[in-house]
Formats: structure tokens, sequence, C-alpha cells
């Protein structure tokens, strides 16, 4: 991926909007700021929206080195995460297939060699399922579909197969998750580490709808707070795309700090056991919703960003990297 990729990733315009409002803000020169975005593209590899995300222009040389910013990401993960092995996950209906066990729901997905079931007989027991995009990224052109709005489906199973779609059981979440958002399936990012063989946990958040949409993704207008590895307990505010701060949610009203995630000593033992079922994949990001009956995985994601996880914690996580590169070595 060359520089100008790198540089230009997040839209020139829309960073020199955002540019002249921190201008103006921080009563900072608007040349100046625009000068040092090029300058951190040009040294610690950042993109534009890094910039931003990580409000740069107020951090040091030191912190702006301990942040993983898109080239470091992009060179990690080719170490850790090789793109040969990559259709297990970036296929959503291959992770359906391979991780049949930790998903536990049915899918159907025209045009595929495993099809996971008939269209017509999925339609009669599912009056409410979720339709997605094959390969789809942050949430996009996912939404709830009824079953009554199916008048053929021979055509519907036409329309799915031409369009690389594919359909899914609903996923009913655990009263207690769906009290902070009912609008959306409320998740948690958990990512995990198997570089030395041994599976860890290396950083979790939680994900939370805002009320307005279905979708819990952070760059699809959601909202992600800190969670203890340890105890599963959510720490400090919330925090959305826009940089806008919660300590409770907006249209619920729940209260972030201290809300304990149901089942989670069964989180960390699902996520550990999935981790080594493909091996060769050693960084994961797993989303998993929590039912009344327990943890599922909705999808995984084997190059999780660290944007959500940094702006979280308010510091760069280069020494996720750092940890993870070195028990690479170890390994070899």
């Amino acid at each position: 991926m060359g520089i100008l990729k790198y540089a230009f990733g997040a839209g020139y315009r829309r960073f020199y909007d955002n540019i002249s409002g921190i201008a103006e803000s921080e009563k900072k020169s608007r040349f100046l700021l625009l000068a040092d975005a090029a300058f951190c593209t040009l040294r610690y590899g950042s993109g534009l929206t890094d910039y931003l995300n990580y409000e740069f222009w107020k951090r040091s040389a030191k912190e702006r080195r301990q942040y993983v910013t898109i080239r470091t990401q992009d060179g990690f993960y080719k170490k850790v995460s090789p793109p040969e092995y990559k259709t297990t996950f970036t296929v959503k209906p291959n992770f359906l297939r391979v991780f049949r066990d930790y998903v536990k729901r049915g899918y159907v997905a025209p045009g595929f060699p495993d099809e996971g079931g008939d269209l017509s007989e999925f339609l009669r027991n599912n009056s409410v399922f979720m339709q997605k995009p094959v390969d789809g990224l942050g949430g996009h052109d996912v939404k709830k579909v009824s079953a009554a709005d199916i008048s053929s489906p021979e055509e519907y199973y036409a329309y799915l197969k031409e369009n690389r779609l594919f359909v899914e059981q609903y996923i009913t979440q655990h009263e207690k998750m769906a009290s902070l958002c009912d609008k959306s399936v409320n998740t948690i990012r958990v990512m995990t580490s198997s570089v030395t063989g041994v599976p860890e946990i290396v950083c979790s958040f939680l994900r939370v709808g805002n009320g307005s949409c279905e979708v819990d993704n952070f760059h699809g207008g959601g909202m992600a707070a800190a969670v203890d590895e340890e105890t599963g307990t959510v720490h400090g505010q919330a925090i959305d795309k826009a940089m806008s701060r919660f300590d409770r949610h907006p249209v619920s009203g729940v209260l972030f700090d201290g809300f304990q995630i149901p089942y989670w000593d069964e989180v960390k033992r699902l996520v550990c056991e999935a981790a080594l079922i493909e091996p060769r994949i050693m960084m994961i990001g797993w989303d998993v919703a929590i039912t009344p009956d327990g943890p599922l995985f909705v999808e995984a994601n084997r190059r999780p960003g660290f944007d959500a996880v940094q702006v979280i914690a308010g510091r760069g996580r280069m020494d996720i990297v750092k940890k993870a590169l070195d028990g690479l070595k170890k390994r070899k």
C-alpha cells in the first residue's frame, strides 16, 4: 500500500474540514496542523483518520510512537494473519461453516457449496432474520428482514445469490444486554493472540448501538466502552466515532461504568478455544453476542482494527503488537 493511499484514505475534503475546526477551537494554525499531519504520515505511517482519531496534534513524539497506525497495522497483520488464509474469516458463510459449533444458529448462503440449509424452510421457521453481505465490513448493508415481506422464496434466492448476500437466524440477546439498547444486538469485541500456541485475550470492549440504527459497530454509528479482560466489567465512558463521550447510553440511560457482561467466564473459554481452530491466523477479533443461554459468535475479523481499542484507552497500544511479535520470534 503506497504512502499516498495511507494519507488520503479518509477523504481529503472531510479531513480538511475537521482540521479547520480543530484549528479554530485549539487556536492553532491550520497550515501547521496540515504540515504536522503530513509529517506524521511520513514518520509514523498514520492515515488522516489516525491523525484525527488519536488527536496527534496534541501528542508528543513519544506518545505518537506508541500508537498502532495504519501502516504499522498493515505490516503486523501480514506476519500474524497471513492473507492466504483469510477467506475463513472474510467470507462470512465460510466462517459460519467452520465455526458452526460456536455460532449456534442457522443460515442460508445461496451459491455456496455448503449453503447451510433450504431457504424455503428457513423462511418458514424464522419470521424475522438478518440479511448480510457475504464479504461486507463495518456492519454496512446489514438489515433485519421480515419473512412476511418475501412473496417468492425462489425470487429471493436469486436476489441473494446475484447480490452476494446471505441470511442467518436473528440473535435473541440476553435481557441485560438488551437493556443497553434494544434496537441492536450489542456485542463484545474480544481480541485474542495465539502466536505462542497458547491463546490469550489481549483486549476487549463493549459495542452498543446508538438507538437509531440496528448495528452496534463503532464505524456504523455505534459506541464502544472498555471491558476488563478478567472480570467482564465495563469501566469508564463509552465513546463514538465522532469522539463524543457518554456516561450513560443516550437512549436507555443505562450507566456504562460498572456494567457487568453476563457469562463472562464462558466468553473467555469460548474465544480461547476457538482461537486454535485456524492456527495460521494468530490474531483474531471475535464479535461475541450474549444470549439467555450463553455466548456465541456473530462473526470474527482476522485483522481487527486498533482504532476503537486505542481511542477507548486514550493511548497507543503498541504493547499488543510488540508482545505478539516477540512471541512469534520465540515460537520460531
